[in-house]
């Protein structure tokens, strides 16, 4: 899948702000996240659109949430509610570009449990290798009309229909229906999806 690239203006400020916090210099940093120097420089002076791949390798090696770089929220429990604009929300494209997926997860959560929003073009896309073993994928599909194809297996999904089924083996979704379809996906890895629910949707 190709990865767009985010470009919140506040981002250049914050990742020097944490960088100085932990007395690190670029160097070191590019060191610690095999982000080039000169691209950190860039993206601290607001000069560079870094790409979600990006700051997930910069949030790594500053050991900090990639919504606290983003957004500058806590993904920790609190009494207040924070709120993840739109134009903050992380979004990449299948490999042909056909379909559209906002990260709606915290970073967090991965690799447990992701969710995204699907929105595909006419006829659009989403063709995905295996993931990791017992990996069970749950889509809720909201307009439109979905092929599924999963361990064999082939089904259509309509507008209120959910379809759980394989991820562990190369699985594809394909708007099929008038419009472009859109639906919200859940990605399960085999330590959250349940025994019942695998074997539920495995073959006999």
């Amino acid at each position: 899948m190709n990865i767009h690239s985010v470009n919140p203006p506040e981002i250049g400020p914050r990742l020097q702000a944490y960088r100085k916090q932990q007395k690190l210099t670029l160097a070191d940093l590019a060191t610690k996240s095999g982000v080039s120097r000169s691209m950190l420089s860039e993206i601290e002076r607001g000069n560079a659109n870094p790409t979600y791949g990006t700051l997930w390798h910069l949030t790594r090696a500053l050991n900090i949430d990639l919504n606290s770089l983003i957004s500058g929220a806590s993904e920790e429990r609190g009494d207040r509610i924070d709120l993840q604009p739109e134009n903050l929300t992380p979004t990449i494209r299948s490999a042909d570009g056909s379909c559209t997926l906002q990260i709606l997860s915290p970073a967090g959560m991965v690799p447990l449990i992701e969710w995204y929003l699907l929105s595909f073009e006419l006829k659009g896309k989403l063709i995905s290798d295996p993931h990791g073993s017992g990996t069970i994928e749950h889509l809720h599909c909201t307009e439109g009309e979905i092929v599924v194809r999963s361990a064999g297996n082939e089904m259509i999904v309509r507008a209120g229909e959910t379809a759980r089924y394989a991820g562990d083996v190369a699985h594809a979704l394909t708007s099929v229906g008038p419009v472009g379809a859109r639906a919200f996906l859940v990605v399960a890895s085999g330590e959250v999806g349940s025994s019942t629910t695998r074997a539920l949707i495995r073959p006999k």
